[in-house]
């Protein structure tokens, strides 16, 4: 990855025909809690400071806050085709982001897609020869309800292949971080049988408890997905990085940001 200004950027995104960055808590002019670049506008910080640090974070990436286009997140696992017609929503106002959706997949070139996290795992899912695109906001609930394998199935409905995919992951909750009760676990391995969940993704951390790598746990969907290996991106960054804002660590807290967009 490479950093540019407040954003880190996949370069192998590029040479493809894509952009795909995270943005950065850096940058931005919100304090507090949500000092500097909080995107989010639902998490109790200033509206104007928000709509400042999203038009900062969108020329960053080279476009204008105007086109962006964000979801109404729910932890779910609705994947939404979006086109031209979308860009903008949600950018100003959380009332008209793009209804109930947990990623959005485009084949239009020039429509930026946007997820917030800050904890979740945020992946970008690109087929560059069927040129499909997609966002993921992938948290425990999304993980176990399946909406990896579902956005690329999605993808498939505009060419794209599992096997030609690329898959973007960003920084998730460190599993350090992430210590969990049975539904979670049960969640997660429901997602994935009759085959277990891998080695590492749920160790054992006391009577009850578990401490879960969320990263990992998509990764399996990937790759039983039909994802190659070599084609899994991890960033090999956690959230408990200086650079992202950490729900775990402190609520509230600002949100950053996954972007992509097909190039022309």
């Amino acid at each position: 990855m490479e950093r540019n200004g407040p954003l880190l950027e996949w370069t192998e995104a590029a040479a493809l025909g894509a952009r795909v960055a995270l943005t950065t808590r850096h940058g931005g002019i919100s304090g507090g809690p949500f000092a500097s670049l909080n995107l989010g506008l639902h998490v109790g910080d200033d509206a104007s400071h928000v709509i400042t640090n999203r038009t900062r974070a969108a020329r960053a990436f080279g476009v204008e806050l105007d086109v962006l286009v964000f979801a109404e997140q729910v932890h779910g696992a609705n994947a939404t085709v979006v086109t031209g017609v979308e860009c903008g929503r949600g950018a100003h106002h959380l009332g008209d982001a793009v209804p109930a959706s947990d990623a959005l997949v485009t084949s239009m070139p020039g429509v930026p897609l946007v997820m917030l996290v800050a904890d979740c795992v945020p992946l970008a899912l690109f087929d560059a020869e069927a040129r499909v695109l997609a966002v993921v906001h992938a948290g425990w609930r999304g993980t176990a309800a399946g909406v990896v394998p579902h956005t690329l199935e999605v993808m498939a409905g505009l060419g794209g292949q599992p096997g030609r995919t690329l898959a973007f992951v960003g920084p998730g909750v460190s599993p350090a971080d992430y210590q969990v009760d049975a539904p979670v676990v049960d969640g997660l391995g429901a997602a994935v049988a009759p085959r277990p969940l891998d080695p590492g993704i749920a160790p054992e951390d006391g009577p009850g408890h578990w401490r879960v790598d969320l990263k990992a746990a998509n990764r399996q969907q990937l790759l039983l997905a039909g994802v190659p290996p070599a084609q899994v991106l991890d960033c090999g960054l956690t959230t408990a990085d200086e650079d992202f804002f950490n729900d775990r660590a402190a609520r509230p807290c600002g949100r950053f940001g996954l972007m992509a967009q097909l190039l022309a």
